[in-house]
């Protein structure tokens, strides 16, 4: 066993941590999104609050585990590298200056909206592309990441899995955030 093996089971660790973090507040945005009441909504909102926690631990250890393995091994002028790092930048960035404001409204919605059937601005809420949005985009590009690091393309390459990652995550969410009714919705037929 050496030092670059351990690191790099660092790294994939990391890589599980931030995805199955990801994948649990899609399980909330889900529930969140289909609940009717206070009630409904209460424990996925607090649940979802707690696993974010876990995305700067996932960020950090990537990024350091990455450097790491970047300084011994590979070298900081490597595109698929690079490319990786500017995506990891822009997850860690889309979290909390965007997921995180959307669902500190979505929480006031809720307070305000008090205990019974939710109104529709908590409805909307739920629906806000704030969250949406950037849980789907950033899944999307963990996921050119992970494809960057695994074949290693030249500067286009990466460049476009990066593209193609987050305009996948971003058209995913379209039908997501459309208002309740509105053709196309996901889970609602079509008038």
């Amino acid at each position: 066993m050496d030092t670059y093996h351990v690191v790099l089971y660092i790294h994939l660790l990391s890589l599980f941590v931030g995805l199955g973090a990801a994948s649990i507040l899609l399980v909330c945005l889900i529930q969140l999104r289909s609940a009717q009441t206070l009630m409904d909504a209460v424990p996925w909102g607090m649940v979802a609050g707690k696993v974010t926690r876990a995305f700067p631990v996932a960020v950090v250890g990537l990024f350091a585990t990455g450097a790491y393995m970047t300084s011994h091994l590979w070298s900081w002028s490597t595109s698929w590298i690079d490319v990786s790092i500017v995506g990891l930048a822009v997850i860690a960035l889309q979290g909390p200056l965007i997921a995180d404001r959307t669902s500190h409204k979505l929480r006031q919605a809720l307070q305000k909206n008090g205990p019974g059937p939710l109104g529709e601005h908590a409805l909307r809420m739920a629906r806000h592309p704030g969250l949406w949005h950037t849980e789907l985009t950033n899944v999307c590009l963990v996921l050119a990441i992970v494809w960057n690091m695994t074949l290693k393309p030249d500067w286009a390459g990466a460049i476009a899995a990066l593209v193609i990652g987050y305009a996948v995550g971003a058209v995913l969410a379209l039908p997501i955030t459309r208002p309740s009714g509105a053709p196309g919705t996901v889970g609602e037929p079509a008038a």
